[in-house]
């Protein structure tokens, strides 16, 4: 039986029930939805372009603002007072990824001060402050009533926070703050411009994750947070009166792995590390445990320096293992509560990993190296969102009510990928050429049991014989999750039809890691963490001719 949000009527486009059928193709169709023999053609709903996770459900006016200038002043070690200056510019319009429209300079002036706070940030994402080391100030003419300041905090993934007090908070979009954050000189970006493609500002917390245009504005996504709770979270009601955002500095999620890899301000690769390595901790970038260990080598040496035999033992790695390897991994270790370690346990291949590092080797090297192998992993730079798959169940078990395996969805300029978060492996992956999609909202939309869900239809090989499989996720987000589909697929279309080539796959062999042979390692024999696992997944199965020849739990294929 479903659990929760498992209901059986669902709305696919504009008709209820439409009866499938297959094409010559092998690709399942629907009368009147968009499962056409194009793989990548959708027609039942048109979302704004260019959109990123939850920008369908924010609305911000395009104000203009002005290219600010802004005084950095520090006192570096008790130093008499040292000033510079940086100027706040933004990215021009004729970037090669996709981003929405910038607003346009124009005539309101933004006063900022940045305070640059050390933070330690721990894989559970937790945060605690250290130090606070900077203050600067910006000073803009003519003079005129001050407008309301609101202090606001932006968070780095680097264990930094940007601590800001922009007039006019309200009002302010996200480009002029995400501006700021990146024009602090502490932060020693070079290539102002670059960073801010790279990154944009998030709005996060445990239950809802958006990146926001350049419009929003932060502080009133902000006020409104508790009513997209309401609408995108799978949180109770407790979890949502608790929730509290923060504002994040992280990787644009339409900014392409091609161009990434062209990247050589030091400083920026520091700050896609340090995301690579929480999103690794977060057990979001599912991997092999011997990857995982692979990477916590690196990672220990990049923090710890060279090895020294007096203090990196098997027993301070056997202490620390979970600040260099995701939960799941390292508590993998066998009789952890005994003050010895067996020679297949988690920190004893750490402290063997960590030995293999080379001494002569640098931070930043490291760091490429570390992101070299994640850039092979095919949802590195995904955004993630929550939902919920129907566990197939057999026998006697199938009369009793099962809940709904929770799962994130992961979607990028590859594809999408549905990984069980609690075993940290992934289940389903597939690139857009591969599958054909469907949002769909659920017939009774007042029931708050029904949730929206995204069906997927991609081919597979059972015993030697091609059949189309489709699955059903449960989600909150859904509608989120076909908008950013939807950008990627018309990405896509734009760029072979300028006679651009696709994105690449390719990756520089690691010298460091072994691991990086094949850049999209998916296979669907249901083997390893990185496999396709039809067997956990619960599937409707049709042949060559459009007939259902299986089903498993309530998705009911009526003709």
């Amino acid at each position: 039986m479903p659990g929760p949000g498992s209901c059986h009527n669902y709305q696919l486009g504009s008709d209820v029930g439409e009866q499938l059928k297959f094409t010559a193709s092998n690709t399942v169709t629907t009368t009147k939805q968009a499962l056409q023999q194009n793989h990548h053609t959708k027609q039942s709903l048109q979302p704004q372009q260019q959109q990123s996770a939850a920008a369908a459900s924010l609305s911000g006016s395009n104000h203009n603002y002005p290219a600010a200038s802004v005084s950095y002043h520090r006192n570096p070690e008790g130093n008499s007072l040292a000033t510079s200056t940086a100027t706040v510019q933004y990215p021009q319009q004729q970037q090669q990824y996709p981003q929405p429209s910038l607003p346009s300079v124009g005539s309101v002036n933004v006063n900022v001060t940045v305070n640059v706070v050390a933070r330690s940030v721990t894989a559970a994402g937790t945060m605690t402050t250290t130090t606070a080391t900077t203050t600067s100030t910006t000073t803009l003419a003519p003079p005129r009533p001050m407008q309301k300041v609101i202090p606001t905090v932006v968070y780095l993934m680097s264990r930094i926070a940007v601590h800001m007090e922009i007039e006019g908070t309200a009002q302010c979009p996200a480009q002029v703050m995400l501006a700021a954050a990146l024009g602090c000189e502490e932060l020693g970006i070079t290539n102002k411009l670059l960073a801010q493609s790279v990154f944009g500002l998030w709005m996060t917390s445990p239950l809802l994750e958006v990146q926001l245009k350049p419009h929003h504005r932060p502080y009133a996504v902000r006020v409104a947070w508790s009513k997209l709770l309401d609408k995108h979270s799978h949180g109770n009601e407790l979890e949502k009166l608790s929730d509290e955002p923060m504002t994040t500095l992280r990787r644009n999620v339409f900014f392409s792995r091609k161009d990434e890899e062209k990247i050589k301000d030091p400083r920026i690769l520091e700050l896609l590390y340090e995301e690579a390595r929480h999103n690794v901790l977060l057990g979001r970038y599912v991997m092999e445990p011997s990857q995982s260990i692979m990477l916590g080598g690196i990672q220990a040496r990049i923090e710890l320096g060279p090895y020294n035999s007096h203090t990196h033992t098997t027993s301070y790695f056997r202490e620390n293992q979970f600040r260099f390897l995701p939960a799941h991994v390292a508590k993998s270790s066998s009789w952890s509560w005994l003050p010895i370690s067996q020679r297949s346990s988690a920190e004893v291949r750490l402290l063997e990993q960590f030995k293999r590092v080379p001494t002569t080797a640098t931070t930043k090297k490291l760091m490429r190296k570390y992101l070299e192998f994640c850039w092979g992993l095919p949802f590195y730079g995904a955004a993630y969102f929550h939902g919920q798959v129907e566990q197939p169940v057999h026998g006697l078990m199938s009369l009793m009510q099962q809940k709904d395996l929770p799962v994130l969805i992961a979607v990028n300029e590859r594809g999408i990928f549905v990984i069980d978060q609690i075993e940290c492996t992934l289940l389903l992956g597939l690139k857009y050429e591969e599958f054909s999609w469907e949002y769909a909202k659920p017939s009774n939309v007042n029931d708050p049991e029904c949730l929206p869900c995204i069906f997927l239809q991609f081919g597979a090989v059972e015993n030697g014989i091609a059949a189309t499989k489709l699955m059903q996720i449960f989600s909150r987000q859904a509608a989120m999750v076909d908008a950013l589909i939807t950008h990627f697929i018309e990405q896509d279309k734009r760029r072979k039809e300028q006679g651009g080539s696709p994105p690449s796959t390719d990756v520089a062999p690691c010298s460091v890691c072994p691991f990086v042979s094949e850049p999209n390692p998916i296979k669907n024999n249901g083997i390893g963490v990185l496999s396709n696992k039809f067997a956990r997944l619960t599937l409707a199965t049709f042949d060559d001719e459009g007939r259902c020849i299986g089903q498993t739990g309530s998705l009911s294929i009526s003709y």
